[in-house]
């Protein structure tokens, strides 16, 4: 019977050794105009997290640091399910890094039951940062399961408070209004309406063959390919 290669021992240091050798000054002033204060090459760095496999004990080490990158390769090696609630808590108020935000939502609190718990929550919290995450976990339950959500009750909340929300929780409500109008064609002509209205992100630069995320718009596309 075949048995689990375990993963390579590693310390916290050595990864930052690493992550220090692949650091790109060009690569980190493009990352800085965007908020991120990141130097390696992205597909480098998912190399290392890739190596390192699934590394739990290691991943919660490097998310100590507070070293951006180191937290972006914990992200990748951690085991999802694993964190508390109250982890995640505090993982997600720490994450004041975009891409660092975007990650921790996508690789773990998706992935993990406890966040659908501290959702509704969230949403509510005068932190925007924490706020774009509930919003993000809601988007993500419209598209996959939406049998507990009320979708009135969000467009409603859509409709009053997405114009003047700080940019990235208005970014993460418009995603949700999409989402509605893509995946609930009950819903469809009272999202499209409320994208019209609002003319939230109508205007965002997109380039040739991407997908506008001006929530009308977005929602025809993904529609007609359905």
């Amino acid at each position: 019977m075949a048995t689990r290669t375990p993963p390579p021992k590693v310390t916290v240091s050595e990864v930052l050794a690493e992550l220090a050798a692949l650091e790109d000054p060009k690569a980190r002033a493009v990352n800085e105009s965007h908020g991120n204060d990141i130097g390696v090459n992205l597909s480098k760095l998912r190399a290392i997290a890739k190596r390192l496999k699934t590394h739990h004990d290691c991943a919660t080490e490097l998310w100590d640091t507070g070293d951006t990158q180191a937290q972006l390769v914990a992200i990748l090696i951690s085991s999802p399910k694993k964190y508390t609630a109250e982890q995640l808590e505090t993982m997600l108020r720490a994450a004041r890094v975009p891409k660092v935000h975007d990650w921790l939502v996508s690789y773990i609190l998706k992935k993990n039951p406890e966040a659908e718990n501290r959702r509704i929550q969230w949403m509510t919290d005068p932190d925007e940062v924490v706020a774009s995450a509930g919003w993000a976990l809601t988007s993500h339950a419209v598209a996959k399961n939406a049998s507990h959500l009320k979708l009135d009750q969000l467009l409603d909340t859509i409709e009053i408070k997405m114009q003047h929300a700080p940019a990235q929780l208005q970014w993460a409500m418009n995603e949700c209004l999409a989402n509605i109008g893509i995946h609930h064609p009950e819903q469809r002509n009272r999202a499209l309406d409320i994208g019209e209205r609002l003319g939230v992100l109508k205007d965002y630069p997109t380039p040739p063959n991407c997908t506008s995320p001006f929530a009308p718009a977005w929602i025809n596309e993904m529609v007609s390919r359905q």
